[in-house]
């Protein structure tokens, strides 16, 4: 049997139902048997989400409303508006700041395998989680560096309860 396609989401109606303080995730896809993975992001006026490398997927993202900034490894300064997309290449290091009137985005990215369980290797694979949203302060929009944060380093803030 094919798949049929229907809508899941409809961004306009998502941002106006959102609290004006509400950050982070405000939807994400999370249909059974996808091939990708998307997030529409909000962060508040001059939040950030700090340096960070996947290296593993590229990541397409869709600035919707807002501006901002993306700061890209090497030190250039890309300039984010709404219509922008901006393509995040596996391995590239980037952070992302967002303006005075905030940044809200969309991110696709092809989905992640699912976790198994491996023996040891010794060896250090790196990379990152698929989502690293649990680690962004719901207060100020930094990215903790902790895997587990508790409170955020900059503001303070407590992280919610996983």
């Amino acid at each position: 049997m094919n798949a049929a396609p229907r809508v899941l989401a409809r961004i306009a109606e998502l941002l106006a139902a959102a609290a004006p303080d509400e950050r982070g995730a405000l939807w994400h896809l999370a249909e059974p048997g996808r091939g990708l993975d998307a997030n529409l992001v909000r962060l508040p006026p001059g939040a950030e989400v700090g340096e960070h490398q996947e290296d593993v997927l590229d990541v397409l993202l869709v600035v919707l409303a807002g501006a901002g900034s993306a700061r890209a490894g090497d030190g250039q300064v890309l300039d984010l508006g709404t219509g922008t997309v901006l393509w995040l290449p596996r391995t590239s290091r980037r952070a992302l700041a967002a303006g005075p009137d905030g940044l809200t985005y969309l991110t696709v990215h092809r989905r992640r395998p699912g976790l198994a369980i491996k023996p040891p290797s010794g060896a250090y694979e790196g990379g990152e989680g698929p989502c690293m949203l649990d680690r962004v302060c719901p207060g100020c929009g930094r990215l903790s560096q902790d895997p587990a944060p508790v409170f955020c380093s900059r503001c303070g803030e407590r992280f919610p309860e996983r």
